[in-house]
Parts: structure tokens; sequence; C-alpha cells
């Protein structure tokens, strides 16, 4: 066994001292940086995917709209472009929630996160949905109140879009306001189209085939207005806890 004198230690303990007031600060530092790496997760990881999310819903918005109006030729690629994003959507969805798993502390509460989360992958679904009975009932033509509904799932999502690029300052406030108020009139709006939809079809198609069919679709459509709606509360929820 090897033992230290007196002298030997106090040399060995001076020469730690000088080792430790010349490495600990870099230490500190590195450790501090990754320390703090757990408590700011929403600048490098949160932010960047609830702008990946809205975006993704904004062009599946987009999308709806574009079948709506396009020419008979068109419309197989933009169901299959609606298609994709959906399963881009649930791949964003997915991911955001393996981080709130993998993050303690997050920008807003988790719950909110979810919820927000949740809304736009059902946005996305109810979309996805009105779109894929458009194809496999075979629907001719696309009557005005559909074009409609598409066209104000568009605006919604764009109100969307840019109510949560700004989450992430919180410095404009009132933009955020007035984009949940737009997407709360397209609701309403679309609830009116929908009604006077349905009761046109009970008034005027003598086909009960066809009025299911097209009932459907057109509700589907208004539910992705309400969906946005509901994404809208979610975000007016966050921006009152955070002021």
């Amino acid at each position: 066994m090897f033992f230290l004198d007196v002298n030997n230690n106090k040399l060995l303990n001076r020469i730690f001292l000088n080792i430790y007031f010349t490495l600990a600060p870099q230490f500190y530092i590195m450790s501090s940086f990754g320390f703090l790496k757990y408590f700011v997760p929403q600048d490098r990881k949160f932010f960047p995917l609830f702008d990946k999310a809205v975006t993704n819903l904004h062009e599946c918005g987009q999308a709806i709209y574009q079948l709506v109006i396009c020419e008979k030729s068109e419309r197989p690629r933009w169901f299959r472009k609606i298609e994709q994003l959906e399963h881009v959507g649930d791949e964003i969805t997915h991911e955001i929630f393996l981080e709130l798993g993998r993050n303690f502390i997050t920008p807003f509460d988790r719950e909110d996160i979810h919820r927000l989360v949740t809304s736009f992958d059902d946005v996305v679904d109810f979309i996805h949905g009105s779109a894929k009975r458009m194809e496999l009932y075979k629907i001719e033509e696309y009557d005005s109140d559909m074009i409609k509904l598409s066209e104000l799932i568009q605006q919604s999502t764009q109100e969307l879009k840019s109510a949560v690029l700004e989450l992430k300052n919180m410095d404009r406030m009132r933009d955020i306001t007035a984009s949940l108020v737009r997407i709360n009139s397209i609701e309403n709006h679309a609830d009116d189209i929908f009604d006077h939809a349905v009761a046109g079809l009970f008034a005027n198609e003598k086909d009960a085939i066809k009025i299911i069919m097209k009932k459907e679709i057109l509700h589907g459509l208004e539910t992705a207005t309400d969906k946005c709606e509901d994404a809208a509360n979610v975000i007016e929820s966050i921006i009152i806890k955070m002021a």
C-alpha cells in the first residue's frame, strides 16, 4: 500500500486546488448549460413542432378547397395529397406526445398542449374524412355549399396558423386575439351554411341515398370548422394563463 507523508499531502492538495480553480469554472458552465436545457425545451423542441403541426393543418385546409374547385381530372391528386397530409399530421402529433413524456418543463400546461395538438389532429381527420367520402361516394359535382364550407376551412386554418406562429413570442397578443375572434366568426358562418344546406337537401332532393351522402360530407366539413374553434379556445386559455 502507498502512504503519503504530510509534505506530500500538502503538495498534492496544492496541485488539486490549482487544477480545481482552473477547471471548475469550465465544468460549471458546461454543466449549467446541460442542466438548463431541461428548463427551456420550448425553444428547441415544442414550438418548432407546433409550427410544423399548424403548417401541415393549413396545407390540409388549402388542399380541401383546391379539391372542390379543381377540374375533375385533378381530383385524384388532391385526394392523395390530403391523405398524405393526414399521415404527416399523425406523425407530428405522435412526436409532440413523445416530447411531453421526455421533458419535465413545457412552454405551457401539459394539458393545454395535449388539447391543442389533439384539436389540430381532429381538424385534419375531419378534412380527410370528408375528402374520402367525396371519393368513395363518387360525387360528380360539388355544390356551392361544399365549396363555401371548404373555403371557410381554408380561412380558419390560416387564422390558426397565424395565431400559433405568434405563441412563441407572446408580444403580439392583439394579433393572436384578433385571429381567434375571426375563427369564432367563421365557425358561426359555417353553422349557418350547413343548416341552410341541409334544409335545401330535404326540400329539393328526392333521392334519399343522395341526401345521406351529401349530408355526411357537409357535416364533416362543418365539424372541421368546429374543431378549429376548439383549437382557438385552447389558445385563448393559454394566452390568458400567460398574460
